[in-house]
């Protein structure tokens, strides 16, 4: 009696979850209505009648030596994710909305204790099988058991997955308060069951895996290029979702070894489309006839996305930075005007906030919403939280920063450094000498001044340039003094920010938790963070965590710019509306009646990657 009791216990409790729960085409972060309804043809930001067809070639950086991009060992080839569909997909041009792709509905619980996906029947794999919940379940549990590490702090919160038919399947929560688990789960890789069971996940090699999104890799060239082409008969391809994306017919990424070079091959025809990152470039490296004839196109593209925060990351784990007053000085060295002025051409706003561009980015002093949320850490983190507004020091571009190096130099002192014999000493009596790892060329003419600064003081600053794969090999093992780390931001951040900040992801390798920061201020904000019930809670504790990071000094604040820097040639084209959050290429075309600006050879023609160049 006691099991079947219990037995129809559960029975009516789900009937009761049913009842107040529906099925939806679409999910937002705090159940509000969509942008697009239920019936909708196709995003704004497309043209649904985009022609398909054509190459689009495109340059890459360094090389790759993986194509699984789901783990932390080797270097996934770029746009390896176009071969996946996921569970739904996120809108570009709203805060946080996601539509149904290979689940044509979903089912949230009112009380966020679960969340169900349908699947769609047509989904199938490019091999003909069928996509279904157990592949679902599959992809699930290998992330968690093999992926990437951030993966198991994405997705710490669901307490189980199940497959309840071939077509529905539940995931359930620890808790309910993590309103953004639902759709962080949406974003979830739908990975074939029937080809991975039989390989091992956790190694990155070069074969070519089995996807069942738009498109398929065709031609693999180790470390060196890739090629994609379109999946004519794609499952999914006449789904609102889809429509107007996805319409080049061959997709190639040509790997170089310096990103100059590969701008000459731009400029020569050799591939199709650059995001400029180089605002010494954009100004001054685009004076050629092609740009003046209008064949070779310059164009900026409104950003409406958080910036977040770049910046020059010390390695909290070396016994050099764990004095904030040490971090504070070296800070106060980075002469950014001058940068500005003589390197970027007046480009770039410096960034002061991880939230920048967005109205989370903490300004002038708390609020009361802050104050609440601060006030019980009250002697655990720095006064100027309360009293103070975060500021970036400001220079006036001469190149001389006396004033700065003066409060630097009594920073350090203050620290217990001092000057032996010309040279800076830390605590110990040991010379300081950091470490600067590199893998772009172009940064180093941004460091040299800075590193000039540093030895006015008697700090030596040894910038250490290295390949990619050695590159991302140590930070990946926290093998470095400071790098150029970068912290992107969504408009609706969330369970990220364990990746990014708290203490339990500072030892695990691969993580984005680069300055290696275990602070329980912090760890207990970014909780707060993620579990706030309302926009405005959101907003206020986005702000109160902001705070407690730029005083924490954890980085030396980079410098942003509102809108992405492109250059294509113009037998290209793209929709007249952009995307909000994103610069679109999905969305662009070949011309059908444009030629490209050079013949693409074949592949039995030409080796176009460039790599010896």
């Amino acid at each position: 009696m006691m099991r079947l009791r219990t037995l129809l216990g559960l029975v009516f409790a789900g009937l009761a979850c049913t009842a107040h729960a529906a099925p939806q085409h679409a999910l937002t972060l705090y159940s509000e209505p969509p942008k697009y309804p239920a019936d909708f043809k196709h995003f704004n930001y497309v043209n649904p009648d985009a022609p398909k067809g054509g190459i689009f070639r495109q340059a890459g950086f360094g090389g790759f030596d993986s194509l699984n991009p789901f783990i932390s060992k080797g270097v996934p080839a770029g746009d390896i994710n176009l071969i996946y569909d996921t569970l739904a997909r996120q809108s570009l041009d709203e805060p946080v909305t996601e539509y149904g792709l290979i689940a044509g509905k979903i089912e949230k619980a009112p009380d966020n204790t679960w969340v169900r996906f349908y699947l769609r029947p047509e989904a199938r794999f490019h091999d003909g099988h069928p996509v279904r919940a157990e592949d679902v379940v599959f992809s699930f549990q290998t992330l968690m058991k093999s992926g990437s590490p951030l993966y198991r702090d994405y997705y710490s919160d669901v307490d189980n997955v199940i497959a309840e038919d071939p077509l529905r399947v539940l995931f359930t929560f620890k808790h309910t308060s993590n309103r953004e688990l639902p759709l962080i789960l949406g974003q979830l890789s739908v990975l074939p069951k029937h080809w991975w069971e039989h390989r091992d996940f956790s190694k990155g090699n070069l074969e070519i895996p089995l996807g069942s999104g738009p498109y398929k890799v065709a031609e693999v060239k180790a470390g060196r290029s890739i090629r994609y082409e379109r999946v004519k008969d794609y499952w999914g391809k006449d789904l609102p979702v889809n429509r107007g994306f996805y319409n080049f017919d061959t997709m190639s990424i040509d790997y170089y070894r310096d990103n100059t070079v590969a701008l000459e091959a731009l400029k020569a025809g050799q591939f199709d489309y650059w995001l400029e990152m180089s605002a010494k470039n954009w100004a001054n490296a685009y004076n050629t006839p092609s740009v003046t004839e209008g064949r070779l196109i310059k164009e900026q593209i409104p950003n409406g996305n958080p910036t977040g925060m770049q910046g020059f990351v010390f390695n909290l784990r070396r016994p050099v930075f764990q004095d904030v007053r040490v971090r504070q000085a070296l800070s106060l060295l980075l002469d950014f005007e001058w940068t500005n002025k003589q390197l970027f051409n007046g480009a770039y706003a410096r960034t002061r906030s991880y939230f920048e561009n967005s109205e989370m980015a903490a300004t002038g002093l708390p609020d009361q919403d802050q104050l609440t949320i601060l006030d019980p850490f009250r002697g655990k983190i720095p006064d100027q939280v309360f009293s103070e507004a975060f500021q970036n020091p400001v220079t006036d571009a001469s190149g001389m920063i006396r004033t700065q190096q003066r409060k630097a130099y009594q920073l350090l002192q203050e620290a217990g450094w001092r000057i032996v014999d010309d040279k800076m000493v830390d605590v110990t009596g040991k010379p300081v000498s950091i470490e600067f790892l590199l893998a772009q060329t172009e940064f180093e003419r941004v460091l040299l001044p800075f590193k000039r600064n540093m030895s006015d003081l008697g700090i030596e600053l040894v910038i250490r340039r290295v390949d990619v794969s050695q590159y991302i090999n140590r930070v990946r093992s926290r093998d470095f003094d400071m790098m150029v780390g970068s912290f992107p931001q969504s408009s609706s951040p969330g369970n990220e920010q364990r990746e990014f900040w708290k203490s339990e992801s500072a030892d695990k390798p691969g993580s984005r938790n680069y300055m290696g920061l275990k602070d329980p201020v912090v760890d207990e904000l970014v909780e707060e963070l993620i579990n706030a019930d309302s926009r405005k809670s959101l907003v206020a504790h986005t702000r109160a965590l902001d705070r407690v990071l730029q005083w924490g000094y954890y980085v030396i604040p980079n410098w942003h710019i509102k809108t992405w820097r492109v250059a294509y040639w113009n037998h290209i084209g793209h929709p007249k509306v952009s995307p909000t959050n994103d610069v679109g290429i999905s969305t662009w075309w070949i011309k059908p009646d444009a030629k490209p600006a050079i013949e693409v050879l074949t592949k039995e023609q030409a080796d176009p990657a460039g790599m010896e160049q």
